[in-house]
């Protein structure tokens, strides 16, 4: 592939090829694949929103083109802020795969825009240096106000990003980015790959939040969806030529069982372009420093992962289950991505445990630095459901935070976005439930519930991170026990913004014990990077379990002053209270 279209270089930046490219004499040249296409239009505010007056033409291997001639006066005929639109085969209305911009247009679907500011952001700082302990908050642009409504990329830089630095992070992980039509999918139905996020702000904007990140030394990794795709047809990628395959496999491998969405055909060239291209454009266009794959599982087996057990034995990685189609792709993407910016992190959302995925590609690898310790949150999930804590069995809990592969890097966390979610409960609230609503005050009478609560949250926070991988993750609002789980507006809630949002004035008020959860977090982290137990072997994580042993109950606020029974589930009336103390 070095001579072929250009090389790895020329072929993993498809986006100065495919989409409108801009010239300097004002003229543009608009390229898009579309195999099963029978003609292509365009049509906006630059020619009347004429159908037909702008016909692309085939070229070769299902390529189209269009030439726009500069306007008389020499200047540039798609201006910036103009809507356009792709009509194919004359009655198909769609957006560019290659979009980089789209939004809502007076109520209805998402639509293109050109977005060409005369006054560009410039990056004013570098990237950062890659953690030798990476310790990552993972977070939402939208729910990081406390009001109930979408917040923005401005609003994270200006009053987030320095929650985040001063708890000892070094890293976040931005969810939700690449636009979505449907706010409640969290980001995992991708509509416009190329295209960051419109209900949260500018590119630019978004640019703006980035670079203040590495100013403040934070590592920013990228929440990629590649296993996937959107079904939307009017501002999604599917059937964009008017076909059921195109980017997508045909027939019933081209479709997730439980996800109702449609899965890449990683074997077609163009989807390879399109895919690295992407991962290649985040890095370059918007400075990410790397990324966390979601949906591996998925990937990596033609069953999707859905019903599989994976006990470990070889013959489930090695045998005809696999996707060795999607494997090759996540192979080619982690050496690009690494070959792009030697500092760049990738981790690899996989509950299945596929050996060798974090070695190199070079040893036979697919190339990760990390995978997501899945089982961990599994196991405290269960504690809490099935167990009382008196009862917990040190050496099962300390069997599972080690039980990983040698020299495969893993994330820790004892609660992510997943543990989150309506339907499931954070630990802080399996732990305290009801007793978080009334007595989470330090003026109102001690509770053995919220003593003993906070403890075990502060225990759990720690010795997952001490012995359960080479990096940490803490979901936004959990290092202080946000008392609410997350759901988004939809049709369920009655479009409701109440639990979309993160609760800051808890922490911030000096009268509400959530301050000493936080306290006990940044105390946490500044202590990692003291003993740097996490770029420690696992052999040396004797050290940190003693650290662990004898700094633990000393970062405790409270101690339980008996042993009490942990509170049960709430019931509806309780989780239907309008709001937390």
């Amino acid at each position: 592939m070095s001579s072929w279209e250009g090389g790895v270089d020329a072929f993993t930046k498809g986006y100065l090829y495919y989409g409108p490219q801009f010239n300097a004499d004002g003229s543009v040249i608009w390229r898009e694949w579309a195999p099963g296409a029978h003609s292509i239009h365009l049509q906006g505010d630059f020619n009347g929103w004429n159908s037909k007056s702008h016909a692309f033409h085939r070229l070769e291997f299902g390529k189209w083109e269009l030439k726009i001639p500069a306007n008389p006066d020499g200047s540039c005929p798609l201006k910036h802020g103009s809507r356009i639109q792709i009509i194919v085969n004359e009655n198909l209305y769609r957006i560019s795969p290659w979009a980089s911009y789209v939004k809502p247009h007076e109520g209805f679907t998402y639509q293109q825009f050109i977005y060409r500011p005369e006054q560009p952001y410039q990056f004013k700082h570098s990237k950062v240096p890659r953690p030798t302990s990476l310790r990552i908050y993972e977070c939402h642009v939208g729910i990081a106000t406390p009001e109930g409504r979408v917040g923005t990329y401005n609003e994270f830089r200006d009053n987030v990003l320095p929650r985040i630095k001063s708890l000892g992070y070094n890293a976040i992980q931005l969810m939700a980015i690449m636009e979505h039509a449907y706010y409640a999918s969290f980001g995992y139905q991708v509509t416009s790959f190329y295209a960051a996020s419109s209900r949260y702000g500018t590119p630019c904007e978004l640019k703006a939040l980035i670079d203040r990140a590495h100013e403040l030394g934070i590592y920013v990794l990228l929440d990629v969806v590649h296993s996937h795709a959107s079904k939307n047809t009017l501002d999604g990628l599917n059937e964009f030529d008017g076909t059921n395959a195109g980017y997508f496999h045909d027939g019933p491998r081209g479709n997730h069982p439980l996800w109702d969405s449609r899965l890449f055909n990683y074997s077609e060239v163009e989807v390879l372009r399109f895919l690295l291209s992407n991962l290649r454009w985040y890095q370059e266009e918007y400075q990410f420093d790397g990324f966390r794959f979601d949906g591996v599982t998925s990937m990596l087996y033609h069953s999707r992962g859905v019903g599989e057990g994976f006990s470990g034995h070889y013959d489930e990685y090695y045998g005809l289950n696999v996707d060795t189609e999607a494997l090759v792709y996540l192979m080619l993407a982690n050496e690009l991505v690494h070959q792009t910016d030697s500092r760049a992190i990738t981790i690899a959302e996989d509950v299945s445990g596929m050996p060798a995925s974090c070695r190199p590609v070079h040893e036979g690898g697919t190339g990760f630095d990390y995978r997501l310790g899945m089982a961990i949150p599994d196991m405290w999930i269960k504690l809490l459901k099935e167990e009382r804590d008196e009862d917990w069995k040190m050496g099962h809990i300390v069997h599972t935070l080690t039980n990983r592969r040698w020299m495969e890097g893993t994330v820790a966390y004892a609660e992510s976005h997943d543990q989150a979610l309506v339907g499931d409960k954070t630990i802080a609230f399996w732990l305290m439930d009801a007793a978080m609503y009334t007595h989470m005050s330090t003026l109102s009478e001690p509770s053995p519930i919220v003593e003993r609560g906070l403890a075990l949250h502060c225990i759990i926070r720690l010795i997952t991170q001490a012995l359960g991988g080479e990096a940490y993750l803490n979901f936004i609002g959990n290092e202080f026990g946000h008392p609410e789980w997350l759901d988004f507006p939809r049709a369920g809630n009655n479009s409701s913004y109440h639990y979309a949002r993160r609760q800051w004035n808890l922490v911030d008020d000096k009268l509400l014990k959530y301050k000493f959860l936080n306290e006990f977090d940044r105390d946490m982290n500044q202590l990692e990077e003291t003993y740097g137990w996490l770029n420690s072997n696992p052999a040396t994580h004797t050290n940190a379990f003693q650290i662990v042993t004898v700094c633990g109950v000393r970062g405790m606020k409270y101690r339980p002053s008996r042993v009490v029974s942990r509170a049960s589930s709430p019931s509806a009336a309780e989780r239907s209270r309008p709001d937390s103390v």
